[in-house]
């Protein structure tokens, strides 16, 4: 389902993946963990074909996505779904038209059935009497939930999650888990989680992969992730102030 092998990343001296490779399995949930600023951000980007690598293939839905047109590349989008850490919901539209723009930017959707979708997609979210509502009027939880009923209109084949619990309240953050966890056991629904919640990774994941100084370091299901051996994943997983990812902290503050 998504393919990425080789994939190299750098912002000016900077770099971010390094010869990255990572198989994400028909209809699985796949979490990355990692540290903030680690790229796990980036490989989401890659994935949609908001950047490009340097290097490498990134292969979603048979589709080699760096070398897609412009033209085949909206087309592809239209079977992703994209959830922002903020929601990035449009200020000056109602929750409803928010939700409704991915329909609208497809000439192939009937318009007379957007209003019935978009409130469809509201209900399984728990936001259908939110619809009227300006996004300044929502809670930081509704918001998310809002980006991700946006993101689920479309009936995408892949989800890609930014941090989808950052910044969310332990209840709220658990509600937001759960509806990833439903939606992929409706749909069937491949996802790609990136996170630095442990307790959330745990808890959706089909499996998850650790992302170090640019590499996947470690794959395995929850629970070969939390019995670990590997120092940076246990230190990761349990949140220890000692160890590799304190040391690797002050080399970069040195450097």
């Amino acid at each position: 389902m998504i393919h990425v092998e080789g994939v190299t990343k750098t912002y000016g001296s900077k770099v971010v993946l390094d010869n990255l490779d990572l198989d994400v399995q028909d209809g699985e949930t796949f979490v990355v963990i990692g540290k903030s600023g680690s790229g796990k951000s980036t490989l989401l980007r890659l994935m949609i074909g908001l950047t490009k690598p340097d290097s490498g293939r990134v292969v979603v839905l048979t589709k080699n996505v760096p070398r897609l047109s412009r033209k085949r590349l909206r087309r592809f989008r239209t079977k992703m779904g994209y959830l922002f850490q903020s929601g990035a919901l449009v200020n000056w539209l109602t929750l409803a038209q928010n939700v409704a723009l991915p329909l609208l930017e497809n000439p192939n959707f009937p318009r007379k059935r957007i209003d019935a979708k978009v409130m469809e997609v509201l209900y399984r979210v728990g936001l259908y009497d939110a619809a009227h509502l300006m996004p300044d009027q929502l809670s930081g939880g509704m918001r998310k939930r809002g980006g991700l009923a946006r993101s689920l209109v479309t009936d995408p084949q892949v989800m890609l999650y930014d941090e989808p619990t950052t910044g969310l309240d332990p209840v709220t953050a658990h509600a937001i888990d759960q509806l990833i966890i439903d939606l992929n056991r409706r749909t069937g629904v491949t996802s790609v989680v990136v996170s630095h919640d442990m307790e959330g990774a745990f808890r959706v994941a089909d499996r998850i992969a650790m992302l170090y100084r640019g590499r996947i370091i470690a794959t395995g299901t929850p629970d070969e992730i939390r019995l670990s051996a590997d120092p940076v994943v246990h230190q990761f997983v349990t949140g220890s102030l000692e160890g590799p990812l304190a040391e690797f902290a002050q080399k970069e503050e040195k450097s």
